[in-house]
């Protein structure tokens, strides 16, 4: 087996460079893959094209890249909390394409699969559907979107092992399973990073061979996006 554990997110992210695709996990502020994302940002590569739910919020996650101004274009589904997204969205300096949430998730399973496109009902006659094709199946308009193309997919578990074997925990699942196998090159960072052997096969829920990289990683603030409290 090739050794896939690297020291840290340096390391794991050495190779990327300005202007390439990556897909990066987490939905809101939960599951992102804090440390890449840091290294990316003292990296200063730019012209990314990003692939994510969501963009961050202004001091964290993806909006740190916003701050940077490393990101070209942001292919998400919801954008509501950075106020930077919104400033650099209306003054044209950065791209966005939105995508309905359940599209955005299985152009990505199906790159992942092999699949070169999927078809879907959502967006068909809205905005969405602008210069995309259409098909009818069984008396049903169906919009045909394009699996993505990522160099690399950047996702976070909650445990791994030296093979590359994740597990992931309760709602920071969310997206990192499907980016997990549809990057061309898949880092996972960790917060427990164990033997071979001393993960349960039946609670892996993805697969090693889908994982290229992966590192123990540290310092993890996990904010939460909208704290909700309630008097007792």
């Amino acid at each position: 087996m090739i050794n896939k554990v690297v020291a840290n997110a340096d390391e794991a992210i050495r190779d990327i460079e300005s202007g390439m695709t990556l897909m990066l996990g987490g939905f809101g502020l939960c599951g992102i893959p804090e440390n890449c994302i840091n290294a990316l940002v003292k990296k200063g590569v730019n012209q990314l094209t990003c692939i994510s739910n969501n963009a961050g919020v202004d001091d964290f996650g993806i909006g740190l890249m916003l701050q940077k101004r490393q990101v070209k274009k942001m292919v998400s589904s919801y954008v509501g909390e950075n106020a930077e997204f919104e400033r650099q969205l209306l003054s044209g300096e950065l791209e966005v394409e939105l995508i309905p949430q359940g599209t955005l998730a299985t152009r990505c399973m199906a790159a992942g699969y092999g699949m070169p496109a999927i078809f879907t009902p959502a967006g068909v006659g809205t905005e969405v559907a602008a210069g995309k094709e259409v098909r009818n199946f069984n008396g049903k308009d169906y919009l045909m979107e394009m699996a993505f193309d990522a160099d690399f997919a950047i996702v976070k578990a909650w445990k791994g092992d030296t093979a590359g074997n994740l597990i992931f925990r309760s709602t920071a699942r969310n997206f990192n399973p499907v980016m997990a196998m549809a990057g061309k090159i898949t880092i996972a960072e960790v917060e427990q990073l164990v033997e071979i052997g001393e993960l349960d096969p039946d609670q892996i829920h993805t697969p090693g061979i889908y994982v290229h990289r992966i590192f123990q990683g540290r310092d993890y603030e996990k904010r939460i996006e909208q704290r909700t409290v309630r008097s007792i």
